[in-house]
């Protein structure tokens, strides 16, 4: 990861930069350049200069000062960084959407956003515009992504509480993960569940509190010529067949949304106003459906089909006897 953040580092300082930057600049901005002995900067600079190049970054060398040719430096032109337009299938297209929700959870983002405060602050002329083609995200959407995602790269056992479709509680899990998947909206875990000797996988949003790591990195393989995708087509959801409706209040609701098949806007809701939005969805499970909609509290509002209603309507009611009678 030190090596992966200072290239990323290096990569973003010289896309930056409208002019050519030296190499004495380079090591007085980037931490392992500024804290290793000069030759050790030589060796790590000449070679972190070579990775980037067999990567396909176009780094160009050239002169600090127009007037004089003693002091070279170092840039990335943004035009010749950028991607020529391309055309994908459908398949590659879904493939890429996937990775680009990988990137906006992963860690990499934030590590971006830290080279370019510590740029600002070292009075470096930063182009933001120029880092369009990177595009990271910072998303707070699945809190334990980051934690699951590491786990995954480490082999190590984890332990959660999980609250499955339907249940009163959570309850305790402990797994080995094998991967992150997407599946219908949703992100969910994949891995084998300890207590049931069995392959699991759980949804991140019914995760409650913190993931905690158990026992040692390494513990265990990932089994030979695992299919997450079959994994999870076998474990997940099965296919959406029944339509459904629901009131959404704007602004909230984002990810009944994403799964949304339409999005009527300025509905009059329950409480008269227009300050809602009608979602019609395609769900395999009313029961399902009805979790989510009690999940979201009073800002999404059961409307079709009736039994999806009387789901909501009946466990509610059954909420306020168990309440009466406590």
């Amino acid at each position: 990861m030190q090596k992966t953040e200072r290239l990323l580092n290096l990569l973003i300082l010289l896309l930056v930069q409208r002019r050519f930057v030296s190499k004495a600049r380079v090591r007085a901005l980037i931490d392992d350049y500024r804290d290793a002995s000069d030759e050790a900067f030589e060796r790590m600079f000449e070679r972190d200069k070579g990775e980037l190049r067999a990567l396909g970054v176009p780094l160009e060398t050239g002169q600090v000062d127009g007037f004089f040719d003693d002091e070279p430096g170092y840039r990335i032109p943004a035009d010749e960084f950028a991607l020529p337009g391309i055309e994908l299938t459908a398949d590659e297209a879904a493939v890429l959407g996937l990775a680009t929700r990988v990137w906006q959870h992963a860690g990499l983002a934030a590590h971006t956003s830290d080279a370019l405060t510590k740029l600002t602050a070292a009075g470096v002329e930063i182009d933001r515009g120029r880092l369009d083609m990177l595009a990271p995200e910072i998303t707070t959407e699945e809190p334990t992504f980051d934690a699951l995602w590491q786990a995954t790269l480490d082999r190590q056992r984890v332990s959660f509480e999980h609250q499955r479709s339907g249940a009163t509680a959570p309850t305790k899990r402990t797994i080995e993960p094998w991967g992150l998947v997407s599946a219908q909206g949703r992100w969910y875990v994949v891995g084998r569940d300890l207590d049931r000797d069995a392959e699991r996988m759980f949804r991140l949003s019914r995760i409650h509190g913190k993931v905690s790591k158990v026992g040692r990195p390494r513990s265990y393989d990932v089994p030979d010529g695992l299919d997450l995708r079959a994994v999870t087509r076998r474990l997940g959801p099965g296919p959406r067949t029944e339509e459904a409706s629901v009131l959404v209040r704007t602004g909230a609701g984002a990810a009944l949304r994403r799964t949304a098949s339409s999005v009527e806007e300025g509905v009059t809701g329950p409480d008269g106003t227009q300050a809602w939005d009608r979602l019609r969805l395609a769900v395999s499970s009313v029961r399902w459906l009805a979790d989510e909609v009690l999940a979201h509290g009073t800002t999404v509002v059961a409307e079709s089909p009736q039994a999806l209603v009387d789901d909501v309507v009946g466990r509610l009611d059954a909420l306020l006897a168990a309440g009466a009678s406590a």
